[in-house]
């Protein structure tokens, strides 16, 4: 039995699901909210980047960095079946406050590109958005999987259909958790047991042939030494950023409660429910304002603490 490397890993997980249409059709049939009539039995691959319209409406600047981080956003893999409907799929090792703003706006942004200059809005496909993320981001939730659209507010039964995004939380996931789809176990047990600790595979995963050839797929012999130093680096990056997060925790944690506080005090002292409204986002802001000074002073990049504090990079170069 070969070694295995984590097919999380950026590279790894492109191989898997970027280069082998059948692998990320069977991963997209599995987990997505699909009937069985909205199967998707064919898709070709689409540019990972999706790139402003116009740049130059934008004050010129090609590469404009925002909580959304950039208007330049390169998802993992998108592809499109024979009916249209587009697929982003993307694996996040860590969670941030603007991963799911992030989703959405890149979900949006291949929606409205198909328009192009005909403007014939019944054309219009859906586009569904699989993010994995290996964290747990939802911890009052038991449920692992969470599925966003847009319905009505009392009649869910009434959608517009067009966006559709759904995230896995992978550490909540169990093998003996009930699915109605087989492969979806598979398919997340392939991503959540295997890697570089892995002795034996299970027989399950060997036994369907999309996860047996994703298996070939991360064996370690498989890779150039080149490409094992950019595995290397992927993970020296994952403990750089995650020494960072839990820095901000220790350091900064105490932020958000503050200003919660000063918000609440402020609508107290208003006397209605717009100024404890008001209050509490005011609050929030300048505790967010204050912690951003003192990360930038301890010489955080900009772009780090504007994924801790939620504040623009603009406003943080302002400081």
């Amino acid at each position: 039995m070969g070694k295995y490397l984590d097919p999380k890993v950026d590279l790894t997980f492109k191989k898997v699901f970027g280069e082998h249409e059948d692998l990320v059709m069977s991963l997209l049939n599995a987990l997505l909210p699909l009937d069985a009539d909205q199967r998707i039995e064919h898709v070709e691959y689409m540019p990972s980047e999706l790139v402003p319209d116009n740049p130059a409406k934008m004050g010129g600047v090609q590469r404009l960095t925002s909580v959304f981080g950039g208007y330049h956003s390169i998802v993992d893999v998108r592809c499109k079946d024979n009916k249209g409907r587009q697929f982003i799929v993307e694996m996040q090792m860590e969670w941030t406050t603007a991963f799911k703003q992030r989703v959405q706006f890149n979900a949006s942004k291949a929606y409205v590109r198909q328009l192009g200059k005909s403007k014939k809005y019944h054309l219009l496909q859906p586009v569904y958005s699989l993010s994995l993320v290996n964290e747990v981001f939802e911890p009052k939730m038991e449920e692992f999987y969470h599925y966003y659209r847009m319905v009505h507010e009392e009649h869910t039964d009434k959608v517009i259909d067009g966006l559709n995004l759904v995230f896995l939380e992978l550490p909540k996931f169990k093998p003996q958790t009930v699915l109605e789809k087989r492969m979806a176990v598979l398919w997340l047990r392939f991503l959540t047991e295997i890697d570089e600790n892995t002795r034996e595979v299970p027989q399950e995963l060997l036994e369907s042939p999309e996860v047996r050839q994703a298996l070939d797929i991360v064996e370690q012999s498989a890779y150039s030494d080149a490409e094992m130093e950019r595995y290397d680096k992927f993970w020296d990056a994952v403990r750089v950023e995650q020494a960072y997060i839990d820095e901000a925790e220790v350091r900064y944690g105490m932020g958000r409660e503050e200003g919660l506080a000063e918000g609440e005090a402020k609508g107290r002292e208003e006397g209605r429910v717009e100024g404890r409204a008001e209050g509490l986002a005011e609050g929030e802001h300048n505790k967010a304002l204050e912690s951003a000074r003192s990360m930038k002073a301890d010489g955080m990049s900009a772009e780090l603490i504007a994924k801790y504090t939620g504040l623009t990079v603009e406003q943080i170069n302002s400081l």
